[in-house]
């Protein structure tokens, strides 16, 4: 079965204070070779910047989907989640919890914040590539996002 075509390019952000995991993320993604841009931004507090356009990110695409860590510095990601779906004009992007953590609480929280899905991160460099490209295959060729508002 081939994949649909897209109209326009997906706009990701990813929101991951750790440089490797962003890299692979932004590597498996790119792997893929689905027409999408990708932002990165390595804190809860510039994650917010991003989305509400401010300071250096006043030109900043508006993401389709935002793969966001739990642990972050300045803001963690549970704030930055909180923030997202109260803000009237952001809640409908689409937020992929991608984390280390295990817990059942932030597992729990994470859904009550009104996450779309959460996935735990694997330690294994390739079940990590299979976790971001099963991302890719779902959020980006089988579900339909909304556009731009």
């Amino acid at each position: 079965m081939s994949k649909p075509s897209r109209q326009r390019s997906i706009e990701i952000l990813i929101v991951e204070d750790s440089p490797s995991d962003a890299q692979l993320t932004v590597e498996a993604l790119q792997a893929a070779k689905v027409a999408n841009r990708l932002s990165h931004v390595e804190d809860g507090v510039e994650a917010l910047r991003f989305l509400r356009r401010e300071g250096p990110y006043a030109d900043a695409p508006r993401p389709d989907l935002i793969l966001l860590d739990l642990n972050l510095p300045r803001k963690d990601g549970r704030e930055v989640l909180e923030e997202l779906k109260r803000d009237s004009s952001l809640k409908v992007i689409p937020v992929v919890v991608l984390t280390t953590s295990r817990s059942e609480q932030d597992v729990l929280r994470s859904y009550q914040l009104h996450a779309n899905c959460y996935i735990t991160k694997p330690v294994d460099f390739t079940q990590f590539l299979e976790v971001v490209k099963t991302i890719e295959h779902f959020w980006l060729t089988v579900v339909t996002l909304p556009g731009e508002r």
